[in-house]
């Protein structure tokens, strides 16, 4: 342990910890804007410049190690005219318009440059050129008003290890980008949005959908129904001034119909759906080996994260056969909208408009995919992020913190608990394993509040093992099978999956989130996500699973009555056509 003071205060830190951390432990706030929780420190900012007694310059404080004895100063003369300057530099380069800007009220350096006192431009210069790139369906691109912090170049290569952005040239003339200085869509980007998240100004976000929405609202030719993920309920109290955790998925019902949707249902319901079709597709590949001998593609991948489908596609292709056909909760929740629901409603699939509220840029994506169009239409019409919902919610005047709780509309509204753990990592995994244990074995998954433990939390890669026993009579063969499964979340733990898979590890049934912390940490989610907020989103949606009657999927009367009326049979050829699809390789660069 260290001891050293800062502003004259002691604190006791671990060796090898840097002065910004230490300051957090006791509640000083150093400004950063390049800062990455976890990942070895740049120092390419300067914004955290402090002064340390003995020390002939200031020191970035991201980067400097506490030492013995350490006196260190944040708020002297010097530092703060010294990070004023910096943040000023930053400013005079920077080619932005904060009054239209994407992120105006949200934005790290508008933030600084208010807390400052700046409140003029001193500084002329050159200013970057912009390039704008539209050239993906779920980000775009600014270079005009990047700060090269490079957040977006270290979420990309070291948290999701997919490497689609790099520092290109040097000096001014610098532009964070795809090789060449190219465009997105030119090379194997998953479209996950984590540079979106993790940008402190508005250099990339996400492709908005909120005009066309508000079109289709407009248009009394149109039936617009909304679909909510469960991840949106623990985190859009956040852009209204609530705790990061805080469930608010009442108020979030009523704002979307005083917004104008005709009806606002449960992405969850379709998560249901998904457990049972991916359950009894897991169970069908183990008959296929234990019973009939054959060689099947194992282990299971799921397939709900769109990112991660990309990511296969593009690095792993050899195992495309392992991912589920399931499509995600979200397109299955489209193609039944416009058939099943459509049908119910007597309506033509064209009077219906189908919008998402996911906390995922690659929804955006997704839904524009060649495959996802099984209702002879495009399934999902637009997807809205965590962000944009907040947005259109404070266009409308809406009063959120003041409004009364509504439920979800029948019948695609009502789910279980086990669909609201599908915003968690490992949540996925859990969800099956409740249902798939209890079809085998007719009896609940003996384990405390139904909970795998194993497969919660943060860690990036975990595994747990059942076995089961006493099984149904259907299920014999199943007798003794020691169940293995793995979770990883973020890209760059799958790539470690794939490793301890092609090294001999086996597994039955792995699940991937593209995202940190599954869903809860999606790209669209409110900034700024470390694992402080991630913890509290986690433990947000297991209080929501908890507290619901129904935990299982296979017990959701809905479901069953979808099932009876419409699919027929979990793999039927209604369900095949419209909840499965097939996925293939990509070329990595174009």
């Amino acid at each position: 342990m260290v001891t050293l003071s800062i502003n004259n205060i002691n604190v006791e830190v671990p060796e090898g910890t840097t002065v910004l951390e230490a300051a957090k432990k006791v509640g000083i706030n150093i400004p950063t804007l390049c800062h990455f929780e976890g990942k070895k420190p740049l120092g390419a900012c300067r914004v955290c410049l402090v002064e340390i007694e003995g020390g002939r310059a200031l020191a970035a404080s991201c980067s400097t190690p506490v030492a013995h004895g350490m006196k260190v100063f944040t708020n002297t003369k010097r530092a703060r005219s010294a990070r004023k300057t910096v943040v000023e530099l930053l400013l005079s380069e920077h080619n932005g318009e904060c009054k239209t800007c994407d992120r105006n009220n949200d934005c790290e350096l508008q933030n600084l440059a208010y807390q400052m006192g700046i409140e003029d431009i001193r500084l002329k210069g050159e200013v970057a050129k912009p390039h704008i790139d539209k050239s993906t369906p779920a980000l775009v691109r600014d270079n005009g008003k990047c700060i090269k912090c490079r957040r977006c170049v270290t979420v990309c290569n070291e948290v999701q290890a997919v490497g689609a952005l790099f520092p290109q040239g040097r000096g001014f003339s610098s532009m964070i980008s795809p090789a060449f200085m190219s465009d997105l869509e030119t090379v194997a980007c998953v479209q996950c949005g984590q540079c979106a998240a993790v940008c402190p100004v508005g250099a990339i976000s996400e492709r908005s959908h909120i005009d066309d929405v508000w079109k289709a609202l407009d248009d009394p030719t149109k039936m617009v129904i909304v679909q909510t993920a469960p991840a949106i309920r623990a985190a859009l109290g956040e852009c209204f001034g609530y705790e990061p955790g805080t469930l608010v998925t009442g108020k979030m019902v009523t704002a979307l119909k005083q917004l104008g949707f005709d009806k606002v249902f449960d992405t969850n319901f379709t998560a249901d759906l998904t457990i049972i079709e991916e359950g009894t597709e897991l169970l069908m590949r183990l008959k296929d080996k234990i019973v009939n001998g054959k060689k099947v593609a194992l282990p299971q991948f799921t397939s709900c994260s769109p990112g991660w489908i990309n990511f296969v596609e593009y690095f792993y292709p050899e195992y495309t056969e392992n991912l589920s056909t399931c499509k995600s909760p979200q397109q299955m929740f489209g193609a039944l909208a416009k058939t099943y629901y459509a049908e119910m409603l007597c309506k033509d699939i064209d009077e219906i408009v189908v919008v998402s509220v996911m906390p995922c840029t690659a929804k955006k994506f997704e839904c524009q995919r060649e495959e996802m169009n099984a209702s002879g239409i495009q399934d999902v019409d637009y997807v809205l992020t965590t962000r944009e919902l907040a947005k259109m919610i404070k266009q409308a005047g809406i009063d959120f913190t003041s409004l009364p709780d509504s439920k979800m509309d029948s019948p695609l509204g009502l789910s279980s608990g086990a669909a609201d753990i599908f915003a968690n990592t490992g949540g996925v995994m859990e969800a099956a394993i409740r249902t798939v244990y209890e079809i085998v074995t007719g009896r609940e998954l003996p384990l405390e509040n139904l909970h795998v433990e194993p497969l919660m939390g943060l860690d990036g890669v975990k595994t747990a093992t059942l076995k089961i026993e006493g099984t149904q009579p259907d299920w014999s063969f199943l007798e003794g099978v020691e169940l293995k499964v793995a979770v990883a979340h973020g890209l760059s733990n799958a790539r470690k999956l794939f490793k301890s898979i092609e090294n001999g590890e086996e597994y039955h049934f792995v699940e991937v989130m593209t995202c940190p912390g599954g869903c809860i940490g999606g790209g669209g989610q409110p900034r700024f996500t470390d694992d402080s907020v991630r913890q509290k989103r986690l433990a947000a949606i297991y209080a929501e699973d908890e507290g619901k009657e129904l935990r299982k999927s296979h017990e959701n009367p809905d479901i069953k009555r979808l099932y009876e009326r419409y699919l027929g049979k979990p793999l039927g050829e209604t369900s095949h056509h419209l909840l499965h699809t097939h996925y293939k390789k990509k070329e990595i660069f174009k």
